[in-house]
């Protein structure tokens, strides 16, 4: 048997494994479904809301398999992209046929609306329709954790949208700053959240918006995110593509810089196969005092 390894979050050893190879020999017709769905139930693994981390433990067994420890039952239906297939909403919103500009008074007090849950379908899908049409990487939906917001002005009129969803596996600079183990941060990386999408509407010119909208958002995302999830983020952090933005807004905004990406991707594999993409500065915003020591895992409050 290998020596134990965290996997998903959780410690692997040879009696998680053996659990795992007592289930398929009972259950010879048995699917990768209810293989992943009897193994959160028994483990008890759920997320901080309660729910059964039913696609975490389907991620897991596959990696287990990868690695050789387990062999799953064939595939009974080949996996589809289902964000590829999806298609995307048409924004129900027409240009002005002159730029909205002026001072940022003017827009005050902005509406900040989280869309990803709730009744405000019609608002999800303008969030998501103006990502996909005035983004420059698109956006075809959210998978996991994830938090979308739509700005609006006073009047109503959508001015911006932002989405947070799952933090970076791995990011040198990031890590280093947190100043965390691989072991703590696999078992804390819930507790960050990444800046995945932030669009300012192209007909939008209004100065300082953009810090603005930031500072609204990053008073709001830890509690949104316990609402939604149960747990509460005590970091937050964004990629800014060197060749296409400088920063500016996140700066002004008192996110920090931490230092930059190197090019390569999470596809990139150990016989040096790997993909080049664009430089990407690395910024970060703390939501807690004391967010080093929650994302180590170390007691936030003396020990009597």
């Amino acid at each position: 048997m290998h020596e134990p390894c965290t996997l998903q979050g959780r410690l692997i050893g040879a009696a998680q494994v053996e659990q795992i190879r007592q289930w398929l020999a009972a259950h010879p017709e048995g699917s990768r479904r209810q293989l992943s769905q009897h193994l959160a139930l028994a483990w008890d693994w759920r997320n901080a809301a309660g729910q059964l981390k039913d696609m975490a433990a389907r991620t897991l067994l596959l990696k287990l398999e990868q690695r050789g420890w387990i062999t799953l039952p064939p595939r009974r239906r080949v996996p589809t992209n289902r964000m590829r297939q999806k298609r995307p909403p048409t924004p129900e919103v027409t240009p002005p046929g002159s730029p909205l500009m002026g001072p940022l008074g003017l827009l005050l007090p902005l509406i900040l609306t989280e869309v990803s849950v709730g009744p405000g379908a019609a608002l999800r899908s303008l969030c998501e329709g103006l990502l996909h049409r005035y983004h420059y990487l698109g956006h075809r939906g959210g998978v996991g954790e994830n938090l979308q917001y739509l700005v609006q002005d006073r009047q109503g009129r959508p001015v911006a949208c932002v989405l947070f969803g799952a933090a970076a596996w791995q990011c040198a600079d990031r890590d280093r700053f947190i100043g965390w183990t691989s072991i703590q941060r696999a078992q804390n990386l819930s507790r960050v959240t990444n800046n995945t999408r932030f669009l300012i509407l192209p007909w939008v010119r209004v100065p300082h918006l953009a810090s603005h909208i930031l500072a609204g958002v990053a008073r709001r995302v830890s509690r949104d995110w316990q609402a939604k999830y149960g747990h509460p983020i005590d970091l937050m952090e964004t990629f800014v593509q060197c060749d296409r933005f400088a920063g500016t807004c996140y700066r002004a905004a008192n996110w920090q810089r931490v230092g930059s990406t190197r090019g390569r991707t999470r596809q990139d594999r150990a016989d040096g196969t790997w993909h080049q993409v664009p430089l990407k500065d690395v910024y970060v915003f703390p939501r807690h005092p004391r967010f080093r020591q929650r994302l180590q895992g170390e007691p936030t409050q003396p020990i009597p």
